[in-house]
């Protein structure tokens, strides 16, 4: 039994290809890297169903494989604290169980639940987070990649204690002993030395150091990516900023989209940042702001304390410098809740103290106007990119002064009114600046005082559900239940179609309608939510109805009877009624959006233009399929694919009425135009067409013998897609050195004809080339001899 865990992969690869089960061979090849390299919409798709199969099967190994990457993606990519505690306690008992203790994989769970600790805080873990890396590197072998792993983590560990110097002499022990052992180290590895001599103030160490380990990986063959590049990027920015070195820091600061998309750099890329605003060489502005407060707010809600309060105080110092009062302030108050949920508060607490006292020392701004007229001033005023004034955190600041001075005065129901429109102004700007939890809070306290104001409710529901308050959306709910249930019901509706609840949503709407039938949007909201769970008529009947509420009057002129319908309702209806094979239906709603058809009855099946479906692969990316448009909402797909999409050659899917990609400029140049395709994306197979695919390789025939056969098989009910392009290239059994090209397909067999009979027309069609194809796969299936197709493979390098 092996004890390297990729030696493991491959072997239990190839025993699940073996026994059929692909999309969790599949799966256990690509997790990794999908986690690694943060393809976090890839991972989501793909792990639920291998976790399954894995358990179904009875393969714990593999589960804790799964389990893990998972977690160092939910941990690593995402920064995920408290959210993933439950999955690290609950994969660390899993790894050490009887049948999963020898698991070359098992040992890793230590890790994930040290860096768990680390997010949540990591200072305050620190001797719990030693205990446990000590007695499982004592365990493990230099030779192990884990060893690596579990190294890196505990110099980490070292530097959260203050003591880099430790950590720097733990890294070079470390390497002495994975080279004695005849390895070598990761590239993380050298990126972890890096760190621990920036932390020692060593910034031109720290580079060499980097150069070094970049050198070292790619001497080894190996490739860097660009997971890789973001990384050294933005470890090279902040220690050139560090060293002054402004010009090569910004050019090697990854883009802000980068960033924005990859939570794992924004740390060092916020320090690097505040080191070149401090130097006056970065924009140091709202949007820099905003960006900075959705970054604290998603740490906080993953509930990452220290990291959380880590970003608030540099993005604190920054929102000072810059005179944002109200935004420094909010950052204070969500530094001071994470600061009482740390267990070691010595290195933050100083800091952030002096950013209380900074923020507050900063000047609340004259107002131009009386209190109450602010609003319709800062509607009036002249936007002007050189007017300070017209800076959104000055605005606030301006808000948040009348907004003190005129509820001083508030007394009468008038004056309560006008200070509650104000602060709507103020608390909707707040949460536009990234600040929601801060407006949250001014909004509650706002309904104690004026409890029926449904503007303040409102504001409130779509705050909590941007800030991603489950407890304060329930909150909220129950205190509108007894008294105003619809609403109540609105707000549960709202919130898990936010997060993907569809039964949930739907629930809630019709209980909704229940108490108000003339309700439009509940209708909307339920007819969507029904849509996503595949019940295709039932979201029908909800658009029909939503449609027979909005309809004014029969007195009402042709011209205004769907004035209220927006065009998205009657697509969307054709979309459920297409799903649902109510043609009447499709061909009413077509007819009010000026559709004309070929027929007047009956199913659509009719010719329009060449569109592009985009499907999901098994593994979770996306691929967008060529089709041709068959009606309002159906396409027939046109390649031949293999098992990997849910679909084949031929299939007729409905698809959802949006636009994924924008219709080309008018001034885009005629290429551009003529290669821009409508994309839409896939929402159900209507009518499968039942082709199974087989794979052909070999040599190209040219493109005369490639034509004759695409026509020769299309006319007898086959499919044959071409999928390799200029660069496959081949063996040539005469001149190894010289190649062929060759010609990667897939073959579409329909379904009235047996790979017996497959095999037979493709052996005839291509009797006459000059080099045989092979398809090795159909040959199997048809039960003929395979011999002369592994010959092929062989002679010709396939």
């Amino acid at each position: 039994m092996t004890t390297d865990v990729w030696g493991w992969v491959h072997d239990t690869h190839g025993r699940l290809v073996e026994a059929g089960q692909h999309r969790l061979a599949t799966a256990l090849v690509e997790i990794a890297g999908h986690a690694v390299d943060g393809r976090n919409e890839q991972l989501d798709a793909m792990y639920p169903e291998a976790l399954a199969s894995a358990r179904a099967l009875g393969l714990p190994w593999v589960e804790v494989f799964l389990r893990h990457w998972r977690l160092q993606n939910l941990l690593n990519k995402r920064h995920q604290g408290e959210q993933a505690m439950t999955e690290a306690v609950s994969l660390l008992e899993f790894a050490h169980r009887e049948e999963t203790a020898n698991c070359p994989q098992s040992v890793c769970a230590v890790q994930d639940f040290t860096i768990c600790h680390a997010n949540i805080d990591g200072p305050g873990y620190v001797p719990e987070r030693l205990a446990v890396l000590e007695e499982t590197l004592e365990r493990v072998e230099p030779a192990r990649a884990c060893f690596d792993c579990l190294s890196r983590e505990y110099a980490d560990t070292l530097e959260d204690d203050g003591r880099a110097e430790a950590a720097l002499a733990h890294l070079d022990r470390a390497q002495t002993r994975i080279q004695a052992a005849g390895e070598s180290v990761s590239l993380s590895f050298g990126q972890a030395r890096a760190g621990a001599l920036y932390k020692l103030g060593r910034y031109e160490e720290a580079l060499a150091a980097l150069d070094t380990a970049v050198q070292a990986y790619t001497a080894a063959r190996h490739v860097l990516d660009e997971d890789d590049h973001r990384k050294l990027g933005v470890i090279r920015a902040r220690a050139l900023a560090a060293l002054g070195r402004f010009e090569q820091a910004l050019e090697q600061l990854p883009p802000v989209e980068d960033a924005e998309g990859y939570a794992d750099i924004r740390h060092r890329w916020a320090d690097a940042v505040e080191r070149l605003v401090t130097a006056d060489r970065f924009p140091n502005d709202a949007r820099l702001g905003a960006r900075f407060a959705g970054w604290v707010s998603y740490l906080d809600a993953a509930g990452s304390h220290r990291p959380c309060l880590d970003l608030t105080l540099i993005a604190g110092r920054l929102a000072v410098r810059r005179g944002a009062r109200e935004v420094a302030l909010a950052l204070v108050a969500t530094g001071e809740r994470k600061l009482a949920l740390l267990r070691r508060t010595d290195t933050v607490a100083g800091p952030l103290a002096e950013l209380r006292a900074a923020a507050a020392a900063l000047p609340v701004p004259e107002l131009p106007v009386a209190p109450r007229e602010l609003p319709h001033w800062l509607e009036e005023r002249p936007e002007s990119s050189s007017d300070p004034e017209a800076n959104p955190e000055a605005e606030l600041d301006l808000l948040a002064a009348a907004w003190a001075a005129l509820e001083a005065e508030s007394s009468s129901a008038e004056e309560l009114s006008a200070a509650t429109d104000l602060l709507l102004h103020l608390a909707g700007l707040l949460a536009s600046l990234g600040h929601e939890r801060a407006s949250a809070e001014l909004l509650w306290t706002r309904l104690e005082r004026d409890p029926g104001h449904q503007d303040l409710i409102g504001m409130l529901t779509s705050v909590l559900i941007e800030a991603r308050d489950g407890e304060g959306l329930r909150r909220l709910a129950d205190r509108l239940a007894l008294g105003q249930p619809s609403d109540a019901h609105w707000i549960r509706a709202r919130w898990a179609l936010a997060e993907s609840r569809w039964t949930e949503a739907l629930e809630s709407c019709e209980a909704l309608l229940a108490l108000e039938p003339d309700r439009i949007n509940p209708r909307r909201l339920a007819a969507a939510a029904a849509t996503e769970l595949g019940e295709h008529g039932r979201a029908q009947r909800l658009y029909q109805d939503l449609l027979a509420h909005a309809r004014p009057a029969e007195s009402t002129p042709p011209e205004e009877q769907y004035r209220t319908v927006q065009p998205a309702d009657l697509w969307h209806l054709i979309t459920a009624a297409t799903a649902n094979r109510d043609w009447v239906a499709v061909r009413e709603a077509g007819s009010l959006l000026g559709i004309e058809f070929d027929e007047p009855e009956g199913p659509v099946e009719e010719d329009w233009q060449l569109v592009t479906v985009r499907a999901r692969r098994a593994g979770g990316a996306t691929t967008d399929l060529p089709a041709v448009r068959t009606g309002p909402a159906t396409a027939r797909i046109l390649p031949v694919l293999g098992e990997d999409v849910p679909l084949n050659h031929r299939d007729v899917v409905v698809f959802a009425p949006a636009l994924l990609e924008p219709t080309p400029a008018e001034d885009a140049d005629e290429q551009e135009k003529a290669r821009w395709r409508p994309t839409f994306e896939l929402l159900t197979l209507l009518d499968p067409a039942g082709y199974t695919s087989y794979f052909v390789d070999g040599a190209w025939p040219g493109p005369q013998a490639w034509t004759e056969l695409r026509e020769a098989l299309d006319e007898a009910g086959y499919g044959l897609w071409a999928y390799s392009g200029d660069q496959y290239v081949i063996t040539d059994p005469a001149d190894e050195q010289a190649g062929l090209p060759g010609i990667y397909a897939a073959l579409g067999v329909p379904p009235t004809a047996a790979a017996t009979e497959a095999d037979a027309l493709l052996t005839r069609l291509t009797a006459h080339w000059a080099h045989p194809l092979c398809w090795l796969e159909l040959a199997k299936a048809a039960g003929a001899e395979t011999a002369r197709h592994e010959e092929i493979v062989s002679r010709y390098g396939l």
